[in-house]
């Protein structure tokens, strides 16, 4: 397994991940990537601010956009949730539109498909703004039981002109979110895939208390899903294979105000 967000030549830079504010936040590929996935991951005092993205292409090509993506998202982070009464959703939405941005200029202009989740969590009031561009799989586990978040729309690098509007999820104690992107949900056992509704399955059905060990979880199950497959002719007919990136969240407590920061 791979940490996500680590620097490689003209890739993205290490994301922060770890405990924080009563959160514990994880991403990680399943081996080197091939293709664009990458994750980030910025603190702004009590918030939270995280990018899953999925750029369509080849290592080579995808490492330049997510960087110029990613430097993007850490300005325009910084600048929108630093206030302390900063809107989170609205927020959210100024800062995909800077993505957006960054994406097709790094693209120089052109389309670049990137389905693309882009988040803030305040700790202080337990609260999730999201805008799934794209459609990536994202299940939450919470007291009312495993679902998929809703909400998908377009995914980012079709257009400037886009407009994205953002959605709210509470993310109560002892929640758990789990985001895969679709070389997890495409991995293949002849025509069958591993799909969404396993990630569900997963999530629910995990005893892991940590966001780096559901990571592993759902890797280790898609990964074990494609190889149950292998034989002679699937290895000779077998395409490359999709990068797979899991990250996860999971709120492991109530926030704390240490002195009002």
């Amino acid at each position: 397994m791979v940490d996500a967000g680590m620097s490689a030549g003209n890739g993205p830079l290490r994301a922060e991940l770890g405990q924080t504010d009563g959160l514990d936040l994880h991403a990680q590929h399943y081996t080197d990537r091939t293709g664009g996935d990458f994750f980030d991951a910025l603190r702004i005092g009590t918030r939270v601010a995280l990018l899953l993205s999925d750029i369509a292409g080849r290592r080579q090509e995808a490492d330049p956009i997510a960087r110029a993506m990613q430097q993007a998202f850490r300005v325009k982070a910084v600048e929108v949730f630093s206030a302390a009464d900063a809107n989170l959703m609205e927020g959210t939405e100024v800062l995909v539109q800077a993505v957006n941005h960054a994406l097709i200029g790094g693209a120089k202009g052109g389309i670049c498909f990137a389905p693309t989740v882009v988040a803030c969590y305040d700790a202080q009031i337990g609260v999730l703004a999201y805008i799934n561009a794209g459609g990536q799989t994202a299940m939450l586990r919470d007291s009312d039981g495993t679902r998929p978040l809703p909400n998908a729309s377009l995914p980012l690098g079709l257009t400037t002109h886009m407009t994205y509007e953002a959605s709210m999820q509470a993310f109560e104690p002892k929640a758990r979110l789990l985001m895969v992107t679709k070389g997890v949900t495409l991995s293949r056992r002849g025509k069958e895939h591993f799909g969404a509704d396993q990630v569900g399955q997963v999530l629910e059905g995990s005893k892991e208390q940590t966001a780096a060990g559901l990571c592993q979880a759902v890797l280790e199950a898609a990964h074990g899903f494609r190889k149950r497959g292998w034989g002679p002719l699937a290895l000779a007919q077998r395409p490359e294979a999709e990068d797979m990136t899991a990250l996860a969240m999971v709120r492991t407590a109530q926030f704390v105000d240490a002195g009002g920061r």
